[in-house]
């Protein structure tokens, strides 16, 4: 074989990390508590803004779960200047984004648009928030729209199997809450969602992050005239309950009659966002899980075909997390899959991963970051997370150095730690008459629930 055809053949070596040259993020604070970064990106004519509250959907009230995402839905449905049309027709005139939406940890509200209207955007993310007015006939809409959404959901496995990991790694923390009930949302009110916002949307409870072609002294007098006025107040505390603590393996069935697959979730206790557990979790879940190259798709997929994916999640919020393998399989082959799946969880247990797969792992993570970045929306992001988890203000900056330093016996330590095995809770949503034989093996104890959530 020639030489040249050889040399074709090999693999050219990786190019060594670069720098991350991004503009030095600003911070100040107004005087009633508001945080503000700008970071000044002048490559395109565009601006893009977060307002991200520290409020999410773990601070609905126990009796009112699904409040605060209804209630951001509403935020654009009308204010005391502008209806929710008017917001609708002025958003899309300047061709701009406005949106609002919440998870279990923080709020926000978003806006994006060139960067000569800077001002309109700013002042419509600034009513949206400061003077929504939660319109009756909004709030009734959005309440059986909710309704019917909540149907739906109910025929989808995926989400009853999260619904159903939810509660039972998570028992009463509101954590465990992933939805509205139909009770739930026959009590909220116009009155309800209007007290609530204002309880919860405090300046000196959010974030006001700006990225994009602006000037730093220039944006921050704007947000100062339209946020000054806004009061600061006293947040609620935070008194929530202990997660629940598994001592046995037990398996938690959700009967769909005649399912032809198997959803299967097998969850481990896991970590919070600020753990120093956090990175070499990450690199096992990326050897483990993460994506179509990891064991579990290796296994359950390529070699056994069981499935058309496996996959790890490392579910890390700001209170406590969870570790999940999860999969939708062929009903027949159930108890196999579930044994490939302790299999490869004893596995990264029991043995260091080789180095080739450590070397694979950091490069993927490594790899992926500085793509994660690059755009003004994904920078802006990670900003976000940054204040809203309270990770150092270098995160971004470290986020490649702290991958590198993980070693094997690190993974195997926290995989010790954390993948529980002998105390996992296995949740399966499938034809239980079907499943049921094959799921004793694997769990000391099999509890059943129908599609609605009541035990059976």
């Amino acid at each position: 074989m020639p030489e040249t055809e050889t040399f074709r053949r090999q693999m050219p070596p990786p190019l060594g990390p670069r720098p991350l040259n991004f503009p030095q993020p600003f911070e100040t604070k107004l005087t009633n508590g508001l945080q503000g970064v700008v970071v000044e990106e002048r490559l395109l004519p565009i601006v893009s803004i977060r307002l991200s509250f520290r409020s999410g959907d773990a601070n609905d009230p126990p009796n009112l779960p699904g409040l605060s995402d209804i209630m951001t839905h509403l935020l654009t449905e009308g204010t005391e200047t502008r209806s929710s049309r008017q917001i609708a027709e002025e958003v899309e005139r300047l061709g701009a984004t406005l949106s609002v939406g919440s998870s279990s940890d923080f709020t926000t509200v978003a806006g994006s648009a060139l960067s000569i209207y800077t001002d309109e955007i700013l002042d419509l993310l600034a009513d949206v928030t400061l003077r929504p007015t939660f319109p009756k006939n909004e709030v009734d809409l959005a309440r059986e729209n909710t309704k019917q959404l909540l149907i739906q959901q109910r025929a989808q496995p995926t989400f009853l199997a999260s619904e159903r990991t939810a509660q039972v790694m998570f028992g009463a923390h509101p954590y465990s809450r992933v939805s509205p009930t139909p009770e739930s949302l026959d009590a909220m009110a116009r009155e309800t969602f209007i007290g609530f916002r204002r309880s919860v949307f405090a300046p000196n409870n959010a974030v006001m992050i700006i990225v994009g072609d602006v000037d730093r002294e220039e944006i921050v007098a704007r947000v100062q005239d339209l946020f000054a006025n806004w009061g600061s107040r006293p947040l609620p505390p935070s008194n929530l309950p202990p997660l629940p603590r598994h001592e046995a393996r037990r398996a938690y069935l959700v009967d769909r009659p005649g399912s032809a697959q198997s959803n299967i979730v097998i969850a481990s206790e896991g970590i919070t966002r600020t753990s120093p557990d956090y990175f070499p979790m990450l690199l096992m879940h990326t050897v483990l899980g993460a994506n179509a190259s990891s064991r579990l798709f290796m296994n359950l997929r390529e070699d056994k075909g069981y499935t058309y994916g496996a996959y790890s999640t490392l579910d890390a919020r700001r209170l406590a997390g969870t570790f999940r393998a999860t999969a939708e399989v062929r009903t027949p082959v159930t108890g196999d899959s579930l044994r490939e799946f302790f299999y490869e969880l004893d596995r990264i247990r029991d043995d260091a991963v080789s180095e080739e797969e450590l070397k694979n792992a950091k490069s993927y993570l490594t790899g992926v970051f500085p793509i994660r970045i690059e755009t003004q929306e994904g920078l802006i992001e990670q900003l976000v997370n940054i204040k809203m988890f309270y990770l150092p203000d270098n995160y971004l900056q470290t986020y490649r150095d702290r991958v590198m330093e993980i070693s094997a016996s690190e993974i195997q330590r926290v995989a010790r730690k954390y993948l529980t095995t002998d105390r996992a809770a296995i949740v399966i949503v499938g034809d239980a008459a079907e499943i049921k034989e094959q799921t004793k093996p694997f769990a000391s104890e099999i509890e059943l629930y129908d599609t609605e959530g009541k035990r059976k």
